[in-house]
């Protein structure tokens, strides 16, 4: 059983996936890992490209497909349902997101010691265009007033998560912009770690702004909600007797 697995959410990324996997490859040299590719309704040729690659890669490489596109929230949770290590790494699929930061933000989560539930990446340098950036600004504004989760950067896709407790989150279509948020719920903290952001190699977004406009403020909401209502989880133990 690998140790680690590594989550590509993606949707008509086939261009980006073999260099992507390339990197990946070489960042978790000498670690054992398995990649698993979420295939969120892609009408490009992801399927094809995936059945290629992974016939040449020295690791495991699986292909989850939604019949039709579920979102980037929902297809994490597809794969962490699916993933066979204790610890999930995410990566976004287009490329922007560097892979020599997945052992760093495993390292960091290890370390970080059992209180702590994710190692979230926070992008420097941003690459995306001005307007993307002044609604992300504040979009994690906004949230950061609200929910105290003490968070810069909720929407990167880097990020190191215990399978277990990532498997309790509630998902909805918008959970990876909450993560941090909702594992200080569960009861656990959160290490940081910086990451520069790169630009998109092939093709264009296919999560975009009016994704976290309007929906985005209810997602938030709905988040606030939840933590009024749903008390922090205490941590549980069994006092064996004799």
């Amino acid at each position: 059983m690998p140790e680690i697995s590594i989550i590509i959410p993606c949707r008509n990324e086939a261009a980006n996936l073999p260099l992507l996997l390339d990197e990946i490859g070489a960042a978790m040299a000498g670690r054992d890992f398995e990649v698993i590719v979420v295939n969120d309704g892609s009408t490009d040729e992801t399927a094809s490209v995936l059945a290629v690659q992974a016939v040449l890669r020295p690791f495991p490489l699986r292909h989850l497909r939604h019949e039709k596109s579920a979102g980037q929230s929902l297809s994490v949770r597809s794969g962490a349902w699916a993933a066979r290590g204790d610890i999930v790494a995410t990566i976004d699929g287009d490329g922007q997101n560097d892979p020599k930061y997945i052992p760093v933000l495993v390292d960091a989560l290890r370390q970080a010691g059992p209180d702590f539930g994710v190692a979230q990446g926070e992008r420097l340098k941003r690459r995306d265009s001005k307007i993307k950036q002044l609604a992300s600004r504040f979009a994690n504004w906004l949230r950061k007033a609200i929910l105290h989760d003490e968070t810069r950067d909720t929407g990167c896709g880097l990020k190191a998560i215990h399978t277990g407790i990532l498997r309790k989150l509630p998902f909805f279509d918008g959970t990876h912009r909450f993560v941090p948020a909702l594992v200080i719920q569960e009861g656990y903290r959160v290490v940081h770690c910086d990451v520069v952001d790169r630009s998109r190699r092939h093709g264009k977004s296919n999560y975009g702004i009016f994704d976290r406009g309007l929906q985005g403020v209810l997602d938030l909401a709905g988040v606030w909600w939840l933590r009024r209502r749903r008390r922090r989880m205490p941590k549980t133990e069994e006092i064996r007797h004799g």
